[in-house]
């Protein structure tokens, strides 16, 4: 069976902060594990009962937790499912699926079946934002509206950058395990407001997993001819992944009226003081739209 991890003792260490992260959370917590056509999926749902159902995706080569911590604020309101990303870090299905095609709008299709969800909001960090492209590009009907948090499957940012300041780090890190290194690569993608844990949790999945390198597809106008929800797009001056000023550019001409667009002075990774007011802004639309 193919698997994402090198070694059984570095997935046991990812899963156990998987768990050191969900006591975090002030809101009970059930755990299913959904059949989909690609695989079991892990989805894990909390908030309220009876609120309106928000689709939560993660961050790629990350787990679900940690950037799902960063719309805590929501759960007071809304019913949330949150998958573990298939092919990704966590406790669903570790066989990777194409972010090019129709793949990913599919098992989402899958996952709101079985909870019996015709339509619904979304919001999604990171990889997460680019899945959610995925699912406008094919299954649009599916969305009320969305939230995309310094999304892939957008625009990119500068490869000479990445090279130099996330990939010759991390090389040095995987080779002698320097926290010098990792304190580099963590510094740049969250402009040096990275929790000790968050960048603990980086480290153990560059050392032991192998990475997801294939970014989710660019999305065209022409694939979002049909898509028509509201959606807002929060993007970071500093992020070295899709910086704001090359997705603000983009977005515009591939979502025309129905966009929202915040820009802030963040990294990839927002502080506690940008997570309040992207919360307050994702509060408001959400308010407006659904």
């Amino acid at each position: 069976m193919k698997t994402i991890y090198k070694s059984l003792e570095g997935k046991e260490q990812i899963l156990n902060q998987y768990e050191e992260y969900l006591t975090q959370f002030d809101s009970l917590i059930s755990r299913d594990y959904v059949q989909t056509r690609f695989g079991s999926t892990h989805v894990l749902i909390l908030g309220k009962e009876d609120g309106k159902p928000l689709f939560i995706f993660q961050g790629g080569n990350c787990i679900n937790p940690v950037t799902l911590s960063w719309f805590k604020g929501l759960l007071d309101e809304y019913k949330v499912y949150a998958p573990d990303t298939i092919g990704h870090p966590g406790y669903s299905n570790e066989t990777r699926i194409s972010a090019s095609d129709e793949s990913f709008a599919n098992w989402i299709g899958d996952l709101m079946d079985h909870y019996k969800i015709e339509k619904c909001a979304f919001i999604g960090p990171s990889y997460g934002g680019g899945i959610i492209l995925r699912l406008a590009a094919f299954k649009p009907e599916r969305i009320q509206c969305a939230v995309l948090v310094a999304p892939a499957g957008i625009s990119l940012g500068s490869k000479l950058k990445m090279i130099k300041e996330i990939l010759f780090p991390m090389i040095f890190y995987k080779i002698n395990g320097s926290a010098k290194s990792l304190r580099k690569i963590a510094d740049v993608m969250s402009s040096n407001s990275m929790k000790q844990l968050d960048e603990s949790i980086i480290g153990n999945i560059f050392k032991h997993t192998t990475l997801e390198q294939e970014m989710p597809k660019l999305t065209t106008a022409e694939e979002l001819r049909d898509y028509s929800a509201p959606t807002l797009v929060i993007t970071g001056t500093e992020d070295v992944f899709f910086p704001a000023n090359k997705i603000s550019q983009k977005t515009e001409g591939i979502l025309g009226d129905q966009l929202e667009l915040k820009q802030y002075q963040m990294g990839h990774f927002p502080s506690p003081a940008h997570l309040e007011t992207i919360h307050t802004d994702i509060k408001e639309f959400l308010k407006n739209h659904y």
